[in-house]
């Protein structure tokens, strides 16, 4: 029997990494742009983007600088659209997007509407969002809303080690949890795939799950050392291999679910991405184990906990900022996580609202050891 035809985008046109990447790239950028937009959000990295927008010009470029004001959301989107076509004659030709996960998600967005090169920076380690063809919506409040599948990967990703340097430790570790996510979810979402590009994806992400396990702790501790360099290029780069390859099979269950239904409390909203992730990825490994029966979850949920622990990762409600959270906020929470079509549902058995909220609140307690 013949497979199915299946589409997949992988990875960027090019990639160029290392210290002094962006320097480098520059002559790719003007190969790709005249009159590119320069979209950033944090006011944190203002400085940063104010250096890349100096160095667009001294290429010969005429940079126009923009700002996301919201998280990535429609309402940005539509305002940042008509930028995009405002400036007369020379209408941005490109968009390049410097920041974190929620920049760079925005800048890919905005260029597939429009056709238009995409070149992602990103200024820290904390999501793969430079690297995939995926982006995630948001309310102008910050609460998901869903995700877009694009028809491509960047044209171009720029992972430059001296801006990523720059970037707060705590973004670093929230890449940690991310990625580590990746195997956790996939390994799950794909058990009983026979796609050999699948598998292979998995056992990729079970590879990038040993080279955190191994290196995350002396990678936060020296960031001037080789460790820290696998440590966010598997963060930032590795990451997003897998959802290529291996496709939606290979991306986000419960633990992406959580993170979701998280990001509908106001305050949740403090926590970065992975930082929720991280959460999710304790509760599903909890939901695993009860409602699963995997005798491997609890061996799973006993080791990753102290490392998320080392790495001042949250793993309860109140190292999220949800010591009083109400019932009725942590049910809402639970029923968006669970609704029709939620990522959630991957797992290989039901799941509802009422157990997924024993889960969430129980997410830090040691797993009994099966007799």
């Amino acid at each position: 029997m013949s497979a199915p035809i299946s589409a997949h985008a992988i990875a960027p046109t090019a990639m160029l990494r290392g210290e002094g990447a962006w320097a480098q790239a520059l002559p790719q950028i003007a190969a790709l742009s005249n009159t590119p937009l320069l979209l950033g959000r944090s006011s944190a990295t203002a400085a940063i983007r104010g250096r890349l927008l100096a160095d667009l010009q001294h290429a010969g470029l005429s940079p126009h600088p923009a700002q996301l004001q919201f998280d990535c959301c429609e309402d940005d989107l539509q305002r940042l659209g008509r930028d995009l076509t405002a400036h007369g004659d020379h209408p941005c030709d490109a968009v390049i997007a410097a920041g974190g996960g929620k920049v760079l998600d925005a800048g890919k967005l905005l260029a597939s509407r429009f056709n238009l090169p995409c070149i992602t920076v990103p200024l820290s380690a904390a999501t793969c969002a430079g690297w995939t063809s995926l982006a995630n919506l948001y309310s102008p409040q910050g609460a998901f809303q869903s995700d877009v599948v694009l028809p491509r990967c960047p044209d171009l990703l720029v992972f430059d080690h001296a801006l990523i340097r720059q970037a707060p430790p705590r973004t670093l570790a929230s890449g940690i949890a991310d990625a580590l996510a990746k195997w956790y979810e996939s390994s799950v979402s794909s058990a009983c795939s026979e796609d050999g590009l699948v598998q292979q994806a998995v056992q990729m992400a079970r590879v990038l799950r040993d080279q955190l396990l191994i290196d995350s702790v002396e990678a936060m501790r020296d960031p001037s050392g080789e460790a820290w360099v696998r440590v966010a290029e598997a963060c930032g780069l590795t990451a997003g291999v897998m959802g290529g390859l291996g496709g939606a099979r290979c991306r986000t269950v419960a633990a992406h679910a959580v993170h979701n239904g998280l990001t509908q409390l106001a305050a949740a909203h403090g926590s970065l991405h992975g930082e929720k992730v991280g959460f999710g990825v304790l509760v599903q490994l909890r939901l695993e184990d009860r409602l699963g029966e995997n005798r491997l979850a609890a061996q799973a949920h006993r080791q990753l906990l102290p490392l998320l622990q080392q790495l001042e990762l949250p793993v309860s409600l109140a190292d999220l900022g949800l010591a009083e959270a109400s019932l009725s906020d942590l049910q809402a929470v639970c029923d968006f996580a669970c609704r029709k079509g939620s990522d959630l549902h991957h797992l290989p058995f039901p799941v509802t609202p009422g157990a997924l909220l024993e889960a969430l609140v129980g997410a830090a307690e040691p797993i009994p050891v099966p007799s």
